[in-house]
């Protein structure tokens, strides 16, 4: 036995030990390490992408001129702010887009959305979403279910066209959908509280491209959240007017403590601007209150903190499916946002699954999540989120309506190494209740 060999051995022994101080099993703990040495070669694809993101981001931020100044924070109307100017700057250019607006007066990814369309529609335009239902939240801002202020209340009208039975999209009938009336189509990227596929950017161009043959005066607008950093290109590549996302998901890096973006067209991010203040002032005023160094150091990790998200979100597939559940993607699937859904049947691993999460967080892991009626969802719901950032997605966390079939949504985690305890906390506590059988001759 070499030097080499004795020296891994001892290190995989004081892990070992190391995890089963944080209530690991030596079952769980095998069937995590035996089901990483086989992901080996999908992780360096993810590597590879990360350090190309990671370059993009460099570079935008070298080309700008960052410097120590943009840090300063600005009070009362923040006119002359150069560190928010020059964000939107960077922003625009990692997305490469005529413009941006990133702001910590936007509160979240859904009112970053809400911004976005309310900002570009008027009375009598028309809606369309041709990849089926959207995310929950985004139901009371259509009007979908009725809300005060909702889009339906101003006379906004809207569509939606359901996906094929493969989860792709159905282009005769978005064709037929498609009105004098339609002034915007609205793409959400990833999947929601659904289990069908996330879109990979290629598709999102293939799809807006067949509208613009169409009606190329129609927006076009992509909900980027969760998917940013994940491949290549970002949605604005490939023809978007506009992309939306939170600064608490994927581009905050786990810093920004809040706000949101829209990169785009001069014309649609210059509507929002002056939705999000008022009519006269526009993105002149906005102060940003000592933030902007967490938004550029949080943009600046986080294609290393979504690289690690990926790599959790595919560790936590192929060991879920391993165990018989279904998940979507599977343990094979390319990978376009840093969602993994699992589907159990059955509401006690469901939140067995989210306790286990909650008791892996750096935040509040004494504390156990229980399903609740969160405003915006149309069933209780539970999250597990002990975060720095409260709500913060790109943060360790798992949500899931409770509902058949029961599938609950696992995502973030600042490093990889925190996503993969997170997952081995919740394969923990489904065993601590009886709620799993490990297959055998794993270890």
């Amino acid at each position: 036995m070499n030097l080499k060999h004795k020296e891994k051995i001892q290190l995989n022994e004081s892990l070992e030990k190391y995890y089963q101080t944080m209530g690991i099993s030596k079952e769980v703990f095998y069937f995590c390490q035996q089901m990483e040495e086989t992901l080996k070669e999908r992780f360096e694809k993810i590597d590879r992408i990360t350090e190309c993101n990671q370059l993009k981001v460099l570079k935008a931020m070298q080309e700008h001129h960052l410097s120590e100044a943009h840090f300063a924070p600005t009070t009362g109307y923040g006119y002359n702010d150069i560190g928010r100017e020059t964000l939107e700057k960077v922003y625009a250019s990692i997305f490469h887009t005529q413009a941006a607006l990133v702001r910590p007066q936007i509160t979240c990814g859904t009112h970053a959305l809400h911004l976005a369309l309310s900002s570009n529609l008027r009375p009598g335009d028309e809606l369309i979403s041709p990849v089926g239902k959207p995310y929950d939240t985004m139901e009371e801002i259509i009007g979908i279910r009725p809300s005060k202020g909702s889009l339906a209340e101003y006379g906004v009208s809207y569509k939606q066209v359901e996906l094929l039975d493969d989860g792709t999209f159905d282009y005769e009938t978005i064709q037929h959908a498609i009105s004098p009336k339609t002034k915007m189509v609205t793409i959400q990227r990833s999947k929601g509280y659904l289990t069908r596929p996330t879109f990979s950017v290629t598709q999102i161009g293939e799809l807006i491209q067949f509208v613009k043959n169409i009606n190329p005066n129609i927006i076009c607008m992509v909900d980027n959240c969760y998917g940013e950093f994940v491949e290549l290109n970002e949605p604005s590549d490939v023809g978007a007017d506009m992309v939306v996302g939170s600064l608490i998901k994927n581009p905050g890096g786990g810093l920004a403590p809040i706000g949101g973006y829209i990169c785009g067209t001069k014309e649609c991010v210059e509507n929002a601007y002056y939705r999000l203040t008022a009519p006269g002032l526009g993105g002149e005023v906005g102060a940003t209150l000592g933030v902007n160094k967490d938004f550029f150091q949080g943009l600046f990790l986080a294609p290393q903190v979504v690289g690690g998200a990926l790599k959790g979100a595919v560790l936590a597939a192929n060991l879920y499916e391993k165990l018989g559940f279904l998940c979507v993607p599977n343990g094979t699937e390319e990978r376009y946002d840093i969602i993994q859904a699992v589907t159990f049947h059955d509401p006690e691993k469901v939140i067995a699954f989210c306790e286990g999460i909650q008791y892996a967080a750096p935040v509040d892991s004494h504390v156990t999540p229980t399903p609740w009626a969160m405003p915006g969802y149309d069933s209780d719901v539970i999250m597990a989120a002990g975060a720095f950032i409260s709500g913060a997605s790109i943060e360790l966390s798992a949500d899931a309506p409770m509902h058949e079939p029961f599938t609950v949504y696992f995502q973030g985690g600042l490093s990889y190494h925190h996503a993969k305890y997170g997952i081995m906390k919740s394969l923990a506590q489904l065993e601590h209740k009886g709620l799993l059988m490990f297959p055998c001759g794993f270890y």
